[in-house]
C-alpha cells in the first residue's frame, strides 16, 4: 500500500487521547462506538461533512454547513439539531481537546438505529445518530501525487449524485485500490462520457498554457476548497475553465493539483506513468496556493 496520499497527516501521539461527540456526549475515542443496528453501519445510510481548523477558527464553516443541511434535506433525514447547535458542539469538542490550528473535525450524521436490519429508511424509529470525529492532523508534504485512471466512473446524478457527501463510499474506495494496484497513490475518474472529472477523494485541475481547467462540475463533488480557487483565479486576474477536457490533454498540461478540505492545494507529478510539467508543483498552482492561505489566514 502506498504511504503517500492527499489525506497523508503527521503522526500524533495526542490523538489517541482525543475525546469524540456523540450524540451530545464527550466520550473517550475507545468508548466512543455507535451500535450495530445504526443505519450507517448497515447501509451507508448519511452524510458527513469535514472542517479544517485554522488559527482557532473553522474555516468556511457556513458552505460547509449549507452543504451539510442540503444533503441531510435532499435525503430526507432530519439532523435533530439547529444549525447554531451544530456550531455550538464543534466548539464543544475543540474546547474538549484544546484545538487550536491544525486541526480536522469529520462532523457524520446518519438516520440513527434500526428497528430491524432492512433498508426501509421507516426502520430508523430512534432519531438521527451524530458524531464530530476531531483530530490534530498537520498534513505531511511530500513528493506530488501520482494518478492512475480506473474504470470507475463518476455517475449519473440519478444513480447516487457525487455532490451528495454521502456515507456509502465504496465506488470512491474500489477506484482507490485500483490505483494502488496500479502502482499509482489515488485513482483518476473520468465521468460517463469519457471527460477528465475527479479523483476518488478530491476535485482534479490542471494547468495549460497559464489556463486553469477543471470539470464542467456536472458530474464532479461539490466541493468547497474547488469552488474557492474558481473563485481566486476570478479574483486574480487567473484565467479559470469549468469544461470538458480529455485524458490526451491532461497528459500536455504544464501542471496538475487536486483540491479539498485537508490538503488544499496538493500537486500532481505524475499520471499514467506520464510526468506532468516539471513532475513538481508548478508556479500557478504556488501562486494559488499562496492566495488560498491569505484567504482562509484570520
Amino acid at each position: 500500500m502506498t504511504d503517500t496520499s492527499t489525506h497523508a497527516a503527521e503522526e500524533d501521539a495526542r490523538n489517541e487521547r482525543v475525546l469524540v461527540w456523540v450524540n451530545g456526549a464527550l466520550k473517550p475515542r475507545p468508548e466512543a462506538v455507535v451500535n450495530v443496528y445504526d443505519s450507517g453501519f448497515m447501509l451507508g445510510d448519511g452524510v458527513w461533512e469535514g472542517l479544517r481548523l485554522y488559527d482557532g477558527r473553522w474555516t468556511f464553516v457556513d458552505e460547509h454547513l449549507d452543504r451539510l443541511f442540503e444533503a441531510a434535506r435532499a435525503i430526507d433525514l432530519d439532523i435533530g439539531m439547529r444549525r447554531d447547535e451544530v456550531v455550538a458542539a464543534l466548539h464543544e469538542t475543540q474546547r474538549a481537546n484544546r484545538m487550536t490550528t491544525d486541526a480536522h473535525a469529520r462532523l457524520m450524521v446518519t438516520r440513527g438505529l434500526k428497528h430491524r436490519p432492512f433498508q426501509h429508511p421507516s426502520l430508523s424509529r430512534s432519531g438521527p445518530t451524530v458524531v464530530i470525529v476531531m483530530e490534530h492532523s498537520r498534513p505531511a508534504i511530500g513528493r506530488p501525487i501520482r494518478l492512475a485512471t480506473v474504470p470507475h466512473l463518476r455517475g449519473l446524478p440519478m444513480s447516487q449524485d457525487p455532490k451528495l457527501n454521502s456515507h456509502s463510499k465504496l465506488n470512491c474506495i474500489l477506484a482507490c485500490i485500483a490505483a494502488e494496484k496500479a502502482g499509482a497513490d489515488e485513482a483518476l475518474m473520468l465521468d460517463v462520457h469519457g471527460f477528465v472529472n475527479t479523483t476518488n477523494a478530491c476535485n482534479f485541475f490542471i494547468v495549460r498554457r497559464g489556463e486553469v481547467w477543471t470539470s464542467t462540475g456536472d458530474y464532479c463533488m461539490n466541493g468547497i476548497t474547488r469552488r474557492k480557487v474558481i473563485e481566486i483565479c476570478r479574483a486574480n486576474a487567473i484565467p479559470v475553465f469549468e469544461k470538458n477536457f480529455s485524458l490526451v490533454e491532461t497528459y500536455g498540461a504544464d501542471e496538475a493539483f487536486l483540491t479539498g478540505t485537508f490538503g488544499a492545494q496538493t500537486p500532481v507529478g505524475v499520471i499514467d506513468g506520464r510526468t506532468i510539467g516539471t513532475g513538481e508543483a508548478g508556479p500557478v498552482t504556488q501562486r494559488i496556493r499562496q492566495l488560498y492561505k491569505a484567504l482562509v489566514a484570520p
